[in-house]
């Protein structure tokens, strides 16, 4: 067999064990619309590669308002490799601990949000340090991750917890120990990872299991869709109003965030004044 068949066939392997995950696709899902419906944000967040499902969930074609895509550079800016901003930098500050606090003091967190947190290996600090932080504030946490290459390798933490320790539900991509799934002859470590791919089979179909509660519930989401779909009229306000819902939701994540101000203690009472 070739490595392309190989690949294919490994795929359809992922695919069989995301299908056997179905009962916790909706579970997530469930959550999810719970979040959305009240008006709030479901948080996704993923450093290193992991960025990748958090963007693939949101915004892109065939999604909608409803996310917080947490993409901290920092941790997953990986195009220059070396020299500033380059990736040991990346590797070395996903398992800073601290940062993760950090990142959620720009936001003001309900009981009624809920967060996706994605991590191949479930053991680096900062998506841990995440989850635990979701949890206390008792937010509902589904982890994304790889349970075969997660159940091989060793936390960064000093207490050894790792992410699936702080999720209220997980989830597998399905892919092996060390992610790569092709062993070329001759070479002697395996290439082709197979996360990705699992990752986004995953999140599409809680996306798809979300779109059908939200429609089921009454509201529909506005989905960014093709103009070759949808017509070109409809495509441009589809985007404009999913767009302007993704800030309507955002605002609430600010306005009462942290130490409070004139403006957010009285902001449903500021009457304009002549200077």
């Amino acid at each position: 067999m070739n490595l392309t068949a190989q690949y294919i066939q490994k795929s359809r392997a992922l695919l069989d064990t995301i299908e056997a995950q179905t009962e916790t696709i909706q579970q997530a899902a469930t959550w999810f619309s719970r979040t959305i419906l009240a008006g709030r944000m479901v948080h996704l967040f993923g450093s290193g590669h992991s960025r990748i499902m958090v963007e693939e969930m949101w915004p892109r074609y065939g999604s909608f308002a409803g996310f917080n895509p947490i993409v901290e550079l920092s941790l997953s800016f990986h195009n220059l490799v070396v020299g500033a901003n380059g990736q040991r930098q990346a590797m070395f500050l996903e398992n800073v601990p601290g940062l993760a606090p950090r990142i959620l003091r720009n936001y003001d967190l309900s009981n009624l949000d809920s967060a996706l947190i994605i991590s191949s290996s479930g053991c680096n600090v900062v998506p841990i340090e995440m989850a635990e932080l979701f949890q206390q504030q008792g937010v509902k946490v589904v982890a994304l991750i790889s349970k075969q290459h997660a159940d091989k390798s060793t936390s960064k933490r000093p207490d050894g917890k790792k992410l699936s320790d702080f999720a209220d539900l997980v989830m597998d991509t399905g892919a092996p120990v060390g992610d790569a799934m092709i062993t070329v002859p001759g070479l002697d470590t395996p290439v082709a990872p197979g996360s990705t791919v699992g990752g986004a089979v995953v999140v599409n179909c809680i996306k798809a299991e979300l779109a059908r509660l939200l429609t089921e519930a009454g509201q529909p989401p506005n989905v960014l869709s093709a103009a070759n779909v949808v017509g070109s009229e409809r495509a441009v306000t589809l985007f404009e109003s999913a767009y302007d819902e993704h800030a309507h939701r955002l605002a609430k994540l600010y306005q009462n965030v942290g130490i409070p101000s004139y403006v957010s203690e009285q902001a449903d009472t500021l009457i304009p004044q002549r200077l």
